[in-house]
């Protein structure tokens, strides 16, 4: 699996900027998650992995992950009881994560509502980042 020109200058910089190395392997974990960006467990990207790189271990999946949060390139989505998932989406978003099937979507929310968010912190405060998640299921027409 093959990253386009925007997101290889991307990840070789995000990369650069944490003083690590582009390798094939965290390469190829990148271009899955972004090639779906369904918010796979690391489960989920290990078998997917193994269809391109049959020879890529768990915990070579794990470590890559590992290393695109540290450096920024994903986020870790986080429901309780849930399996960690990974998100491409470093834009200010919430998550829902629906009941009856599992599945995680992106939820848009406007700037003004984190901003507002951060308003609500002691003044000594500094925020890195705001985790929203919704809970529930779709409902059928």
């Amino acid at each position: 699996m093959q990253l386009s020109p925007a997101y290889k200058t991307i990840f070789n910089k995000a990369l650069e900027k944490s003083s690590l190395k582009p390798t094939k392997q965290r390469e190829h974990i990148f271009s899955l998650i972004l090639d779906k960006k369904d918010h796979p467990t690391a489960d989920e990207i290990f078998t997917r992995s193994r269809d391109t790189m049959p020879t890529i271990s768990l915990a070579t999946v794990y470590n890559c992950l590992e290393t695109l949060v540290e450096s920024g390139l994903i986020r870790q989505v986080n429901f309780e009881r849930e399996s960690t998932r990974y998100c491409p989406n470093l834009k200010p978003h919430a998550h829902f994560l629906c009941k009856n099937t599992g599945n995680i979507y992106d939820v848009d929310l406007p700037d003004s509502i984190f901003s507002a968010l951060k308003k609500n912190l002691p003044e000594n405060f500094q925020t890195e980042q705001i985790d929203i998640n919704f809970n529930g299921s779709i409902k059928k027409n």
